[in-house]
């Protein structure tokens, strides 16, 4: 085998290194019997840029400290108010400009419509406004950091759209992966076009009544995004080619979160598309709370949760789930989502309450989830083997509570905003049947086969050598 080193690389090849200086020296590592040796290069500067979401940020962070603690120079490209969270992950922060620097926690200042929208018009929405109108300053800085950094690689959060036009327009610029943190949108015969939450199709009827929708979406309710996508190519020199929604098969390598088991199978997959596990929780706190032992194993235990955006008005889910439990020989952890537990209003007897929790620690006493939908959070209670209730009624939540429904691991209560009834009777699905608990301990069973962080350094070394060769 034989790879060109673009710059000074530390090379691993099992316990010694071999040392390229130069962008022609050629590295080769063959053993005695001819044998492709493993190797990995150690330095590199890597460029990570993610939409100023905390559910996309948190993913990228957990990458750039992993590839930090590996020796590579990391830059990560995200909205102003990530600026400690970079920091503290030992990379470089440079700020999104314009409109793509918003404050997630304000939906209402990057959503002024968003009350004017509902079911899948409001799916269009958040899609258009969020993801597609802020390409073009996407663009302009990612573009401006590449010119000035020269990097190995490129891995954005997989809806961060203003890296595409650069892939179009041009071969000469770094490999380009992107890290899937929602549900992989890609269109295909055997599933229903991305943003109806339906299951996959049951026969040739199905496949008949999808296709129709799927020109539906494409053309008539994603067609303001499509509009606005090519307006983007435009103004940045490249023509938008194929369905903005379909993006994923763009991509050098799409490096898909999540185990493929909570993913729908399709025969057209696109070659590109790599499903790599699920992302470890980063602790949020360092203490536990003083209620914390009286979880025991006596009551089952039912978590609450509206994740860290949608989290305004717990009366959507948090406060239907307290009424519904409160009689219950049950024991509810809510969390606020990072504000105040004062915020949740008052808590039934066998209730309690904190701003955060460490995932890696509550998981494992923890008999049933019920939460809007968050991907990174219902990977991590997945991978934990633990079934949920899941109430989507935003962004990519019905797709995802539609998802942990056909796997057989939970409920899909069809709404953002259940009343008590509903909720509880789904609670007492979970917990009176054992199947619940059998599929997504299934579903952990796959994610445990994946080391994310290993495989994407690894796709990531992979893609800067072969665009190097």
């Amino acid at each position: 085998m034989a790879a060109r080193v673009r710059a000074a690389s530390a090379c691993r090849i099992g316990e010694e290194y071999v040392l390229g200086v130069t962008t022609s020296f050629h590295l080769w590592l063959e053993s005695a019997s001819n044998e492709t040796l493993s190797w990995e290069c150690a330095v590199a500067t890597y460029l990570l840029a993610a939409n100023p979401i905390h559910g996309h940020v948190g993913p990228i962070l957990s990458v750039a400290r992993h590839l930090v603690e590996h020796g590579h120079r990391v830059v990560v490209l995200t909205g102003r108010r990530f600026s400690a969270q970079v920091a503290g992950a030992g990379a470089e922060h440079r700020v999104l400009t314009g409109t793509a620097d918003y404050d997630d926690r304000r939906p209402d200042t990057y959503l002024p419509d968003g009350a004017l929208y509902r079911g899948v018009r409001r799916t269009e929405y958040d899609i258009r406004t969020i993801f597609v109108e802020t390409i073009p300053d996407q663009y302009r800085s990612i573009r401006s950091l590449i010119d000035e950094l020269r990097p190995d690689a490129v891995l954005v959060d997989g809806a961060f759209g203003g890296v595409l036009p650069l892939i179009a327009q041009t071969d000469d610029r770094p490999p380009i992966l992107a890290l899937g943190v929602t549900p992989l949108s890609q269109a295909s015969r055997d599933a229903a076009p991305y943003g109806l939450a339906l299951h996959p199709p049951r026969g040739p009827f199905d496949r008949l009544r999808y296709a129709a929708m799927g020109a539906a979406a494409q053309h008539v309710v994603f067609a303001p995004t499509q509009r606005a996508a090519a307006r983007a190519f435009a103004g940045a020199g490249a023509e938008l080619r194929g369905f903005i929604m379909d993006a994923s098969r763009h991509y050098d390598r799409f490096l898909q979160t999540g185990p493929a088991a909570l993913e729908y199978p399709r025969t057209d997959l696109a070659p590109g598309i790599r499903f790599v596990g699920v992302l470890p929780q980063s602790a949020t706190i360092s203490r536990r709370p003083a209620w914390w032992g009286e979880l025991d194993r006596e009551r089952p235990v039912v978590h609450v949760t509206q994740g860290t955006i949608d989290n305004h008005d717990f009366g959507r889910l948090v406060r239907p789930a307290l009424e519904a439990l409160a009689d219950r020989h049950v024991a509810v952890v809510v969390t606020a989502g990072g504000r105040e537990v004062d915020a949740i209003g008052p808590l039934p007897g066998n209730a309690y309450a904190a701003s955060y929790l460490d995932y890696d620690a509550l998981l494992p006493r923890v008999d049933v989830v019920v939460t809007n939908g968050g991907y990174g959070g219902v990977q991590a209670t997945l991978a934990a083997g633990v079934p949920l209730v899941v109430a989507g009624g935003t962004e990519d939540k019905p797709e995802v509570a539609a998802r942990v429904a056909w796997t057989g691991a939970g409920i899909d209560l069809r709404t953002g905003t259940p009343d008590a009834a509903a909720v509880g009777a789904a609670v007492s699905s979970i917990l009176n049947d054992r199947s619940y608990r059998s599929a997504a301990q299934r579903i952990a069973a796959d994610a445990a086969t994946h080391d994310a962080l290993g495989e994407i350094a690894r796709h990531l070394a992979e893609t800067r050598v072969a665009s190097s060769a």
